[in-house]
C-alpha cells in the first residue's frame, strides 16, 4: 500500500474487538481488526498515520458499523479508497460488495462473476488481501459445499457476523 499522507486514522471498538479505520482524501481505506492477519502492508500498529476523530469519512464508517452490529443497517454508504489493490483485487473487492447481507457466496462463483472461473485461489487470495474487513464483505465467502473457510479476522468473528445477518 503506498501510504497516502493524507491518511487518517481512529480507534473502533467493536462488538468483536478493537478495529482500525483509516481513510485518504479519497475515502475509506481501511476498518481491520487489530489482531487480524494481513493488515495493510507496512501497518504493524496503529502508529503509522495520525488519529484524527473528526475525518468526515472516519465518522460516517465508524456510525455505520454501530449501526451494523446494532441491526437497523446492512450495508454501508462510504466513499471508498480501494487504489492500493491490483487491478485484480479491486474487482475482486468490488464483487464483494455486490453480495448482500443475508447471503453469501463461494470462491468459484465470485470468480464467475468478475469474468475469472477457473481463478478460485487467486479469488481467495484477494478476499484475503481485503483491507476493509466487514465494510467490502469478504466474510460472505464460502467453500464450494457452503463450510466456513478462512477469514483474516478468525474464523469465530466470521461465524459472528454471518450469524449477525442472519446467514447461520
Amino acid at each position: 500500500m503506498q501510504f497516502d499522507p493524507t491518511m487518517e486514522q481512529i480507534r473502533f471498538d467493536s462488538p468483536l474487538g478493537t478495529m482500525c479505520l483509516a481513510a485518504s482524501s479519497q475515502g475509506l481505506v481501511g476498518a481491520w481488526f487489530f489482531d487480524q492477519r494481513h493488515r495493510p502492508d507496512g501497518m504493524q500498529g496503529t502508529d503509522a498515520w495520525p488519529t484524527r476523530a473528526r475525518h468526515p469519512v472516519l465518522r460516517a464508517a465508524a456510525a455505520q458499523l454501530d449501526a451494523y452490529f446494532a441491526r437497523p443497517r446492512s450495508g454501508f454508504e462510504l466513499p471508498l479508497d480501494l487504489r492500493h489493490g491490483t487491478p485484480f483485487q479491486q474487482a475482486v473487492w468490488r464483487a464483494l460488495l455486490e453480495i448482500s447481507a443475508g447471503r453469501t457466496a463461494s470462491y468459484g462463483a465470485l470468480g464467475r462473476q468478475i469474468g475469472k472461473p477457473g481463478a478460485a485461489r487467486a479469488i481467495g487470495a484477494a478476499v484475503g488481501r481485503n483491507t476493509l474487513s466487514i465494510i467490502v464483505p469478504c466474510h460472505r465467502i464460502v467453500g464450494a459445499d457452503g463450510s466456513l473457510t478462512g477469514y483474516a479476522g478468525g474464523l469465530q468473528r466470521k461465524t459472528a457476523l454471518l450469524q449477525l445477518e442472519g446467514v447461520l
